[in-house]
């Protein structure tokens, strides 16, 4: 059985990508199960630290993009918009080269608050950061 409202789609995601910090950093929605959403993001120029490996920040980017389009793939978009309240982030691996998958699942998906869990993960398959992302479910249309 599905998490989520209606049939949304990567394709749906991706449309939304331009002009936006999603497209400046490379990410693309790649996968929709019944219970997660799966991005993936390149480790390049955008964004590795000076040090020469993944910025922490831009896992953080990866993490709540990936909670945000989940959140509001579970709810009615003609009547909630979701957004991002709390997020934190364990950064476990340093990753110099390649893409990263970040992908999200629920922890709760309740009438006004949503936790999602998301877990990033190198070529490998290998853990890199571990992030929880509450989002809040107002009452007024999506800007999604």
């Amino acid at each position: 059985m599905s998490i989520w409202f209606g049939t949304p789609s990567v394709d749906e995601a991706n449309a939304k990508r331009p002009s936006t910090m999603i497209e400046h950093l490379g990410i693309e929605f790649t996968e929709l199960t019944d219970e997660s959403l799966v991005a993936r993001m390149p480790v390049d120029h955008r964004t590795r630290q000076p040090a020469g490996v993944l910025h922490g920040g831009a896992s953080v980017v990866l993490a709540e993009t990936l909670a945000s389009w989940a959140a509001s793939f579970a709810v009615d978009r003609a009547r909630f918009h979701c957004v991002g309240m709390e997020i934190n982030a364990n950064h476990l691996r340093p990753v110099a080269e390649g893409f990263v998958r970040g992908e999200a699942r629920p922890i709760a998906i309740g009438r006004t608050t949503h936790v999602w869990e998301i877990r990033i993960t190198n070529d490998d398959g290998k853990l890199v950061c571990i992030s929880r992302c509450t989002m809040a479910v107002l009452s007024m249309p999506s800007q999604y």
